[in-house]
């Protein structure tokens, strides 16, 4: 059973981002912090350290579609006070989804141009390139760019999507020994395996360990993008796919209640957060709606 007390943490875009702090039903909004520049867009929770960590990915110049090496990850407290830098400006390109995994005592993002999956310790220290896709111009190829990432400590696996071009049914989701080889360079890996091609435009990702099932959401074109899915690994295969939610106005953010049986989803067009009942989906209930654009989401236990 769920906590009443339970929270979910949000990203709000606007010309000044900020996080939201909101109960699960979507009532009680309050800031936690405001005034976020340099375009914010993962966040996740340390529970044990009670904190709040977010990324950024920085900015783009004169218009280009080529961003700065400006990405960087954040923490504050959970009523959003002592916020500080943990992994400075310039560790890596643009920041996307993060998550901190309690068993590992580590986070863990994609670095979506910088075409990488990077972890540090909650203290930003060790920080390390897990997996490279590409260098250099290989930032041109929209297939080489990371953006969601998940852990399963148990099992030893690290997983991520490649999102591909917008729309254009080149994402993928691909995993990896949870521990890189000593002297093995992230670049030049032969361990990655692709478990599924031909996805429109995957983002958010979480996992499910009780049950060997990964979630996620793809922002891309109807009918299998603009969704929430779900598949089980069984024998090195995700198979039993579904789409528990769909015409979604973009989804980008997902956190999972794995007690209460909800999974949440925040739409970007929409400024929509919206629950769904992961035994019986139907079509969800937005439970908050804002002008802003959200992105990255967490679930935050009382």
């Amino acid at each position: 059973m769920s906590n009443p007390s339970d929270r979910l943490i949000v990203l709000s875009l606007g010309l000044k981002s900020r996080i939201l702090s909101m109960g699960t039903d979507g009532s009680d909004p309050q800031m936690l912090v405001e005034g976020l520049e340099s375009m914010p867009d993962g966040i996740t929770v340390d529970h044990g350290g009670r904190h709040i960590f977010y990324s950024f990915m920085g900015f783009t110049r004169d218009g280009e579609d080529f961003w700065e090496r400006e990405g960087h990850i954040e923490r504050c407290n959970y009523d959003g006070s002592d916020r500080q830098v943990v992994v400075p400006v310039g560790s890596f390109v643009t920041g996307k989804q993060l998550v901190f995994n309690d068993a590992m005592q580590r986070l863990y993002w994609s670095d979506r141009e910088g075409m990488a999956v990077l972890s540090c310790r909650p203290d930003g220290s060790d920080l390390r390139t897990e997996v490279r896709t590409g260098s250099g111009d290989d930032r041109l190829d929209a297939r080489n760019h990371c953006v969601g990432v998940a852990v399963d400590a148990k099992g030893g696996w690290l997983y991520w999507t490649l999102k591909g071009k917008p729309n254009g049914n080149e994402g993928r989701i691909a995993r990896a020994p949870l521990q890189l080889p000593a002297g093995t360079d992230p670049a030049a890996r032969t361990d990655i395996e692709i478990l599924l091609n031909d996805l429109p435009e995957p983002i958010d990702m979480e996992w499910d360990e009780s049950t060997d099932s990964l979630y996620w959401t793809d922002r891309g074109d109807p009918p299998k993008g603009n969704t929430l899915n779900r598949a089980k690994m069984r024998g090195g295969k995700l198979v039993d796919h579904e789409i528990l939610l769909s015409n979604l106005e973009e989804a980008i953010g997902l956190a999972l209640d794995l007690p209460g049986r909800r999974a949440f989803v925040t739409e970007l067009l929409a400024g929509a957060v919206r629950v769904v009942d992961l035994d019986n989906p139907g079509e969800g209930k937005v439970i908050y709606k804002t002008k802003g654009r959200l992105v990255g989401m967490a679930y935050l236990r009382a």
